[in-house]
């Protein structure tokens, strides 16, 4: 999770910072745009989504409670309570359950995919748990901890923390590939490679121009770590190396990216500009940039639906009053989920 400020930048500064963008690109959306708003509204702060294919429910993370909605009936599902400063959720539809990181209780709660009920809650985990990830090989989840900056390693059927993996700075989003964890490193602008058998990190790689790198995706068929960063960029890596294979211009404010195999595309949500920068795979090394959609400040993380195509935002309208250079406050009530996707 990056802490979204409310930034002014003039128009010329945003331009020269986006001019590799094809002419094409800027400012279109080929298709692309908001397909539905649904008010959920409350109060409390959000963070990254999570999307589970079988069930066609979206978990959004809602300040102190997990909040699921029916995407396709575009309905609330239900609620999971007592998730204090919860930040992500992970899906383990093979185990049939879900689980949340609660970053001002230092714990994880484990809820039931079907009745949403919570069955447990794991404490113990490192200081301001964030992002979490689930390894289905090896049945276990582990917390992205920014303030102890360490990783959580938890038995998922056992529900218990069975070891902890020191980091060399404030870890931000993780995924998991083929016996690997990898995870952006925000304050150093490094990505890490976790050797989940061994539980220590086995490469720690320079993200070349990238600065404070929050969201990570990943194309698992030809090895591409997609990391988002603060500076405007998108920089893709080679899994395997560590190499730097591309940089991306994308928006401002990035938090969250996403990569949709069939299509081919990586989108990244951007908060501060408000839209969505679709980029297109044109091979493992080359990529471009195709199309910018709008969808509205504040709107810094996604989920990807794999069968519709279709991305999944949230946030609230942002108070006119809201002072610049600070962090930004909402209107009261106006929380609300953004499906983006081709008509």
């Amino acid at each position: 999770m990056r802490t979204l400020r409310q930034h002014f930048v003039p128009a010329c500064l945003l331009l020269a910072g986006l001019a590799p963008l094809p002419a094409a690109a800027a400012g279109t959306t080929t298709g692309y745009a908001v397909l539905s708003r649904m008010q959920i509204g409350g109060e409390g702060g959000w963070d990254y989504l999570a999307f589970d294919g079988a069930a066609r429910r979206l978990y959004i993370s809602r300040g102190d409670r997990v909040v699921a909605v029916d995407v396709d009936g575009q309905t609330q599902a239900g609620v999971i309570p007592d998730t204090t400063g919860v930040h992500g959720i992970a899906v383990a539809n093979d185990l049939g359950q879900g689980f949340s990181s609660n970053g001002k209780a230092n714990s994880v709660t484990v809820f039931d995919l079907r009745t949403l009920k919570t069955l447990a809650t794991i404490a113990g985990t490192g200081d301001n748990p964030d992002a979490i990830a689930y390894d289905p090989a090896t049945h276990q989840v582990f917390t992205l901890n920014g303030k102890s900056r360490n990783a959580t390693v938890i038995d998922a059927k056992q529900r218990r923390v069975t070891a902890t993996i020191a980091l060399p700075g404030k870890p931000e989003f993780a995924v998991t590939e083929g016996g690997h964890l990898y995870v952006n490193i925000e304050d150093t602008a490094q990505l890490v490679d976790i050797d989940i058998a061994k539980r220590t990190v086995s490469h720690t790689w320079a993200l070349g121009n990238c600065e404070s790198p929050s969201g990570l995706a990943i194309d698992k068929a030809h090895h591409r770590l997609f990391s988002v960063c603060e500076n405007r960029m998108m920089t893709v890596v080679d899994s395997t190396s560590g190499r730097v294979v591309a940089s991306v211009p994308i928006g401002d404010g990035p938090d969250a990216v996403a990569f949709d195999p069939a299509e081919g595309n990586i989108y990244t949500s951007n908060g501060g500009s408000g839209d969505i920068s679709v980029v297109h795979e044109d091979d493992p090394d080359h990529y471009s940039a195709v199309a910018t959609v709008p969808t509205q400040p504040g709107a810094r993380t996604l989920a990807l639906d794999p069968k519709l195509h279709r991305l999944y935002l949230s946030a609230a309208t942002r108070d006119p009053a809201s002072v610049a250079g600070k962090r930004p406050t909402w209107v009261p009530g106006s929380f609300t989920l953004l499906t983006v996707g081709k008509p």
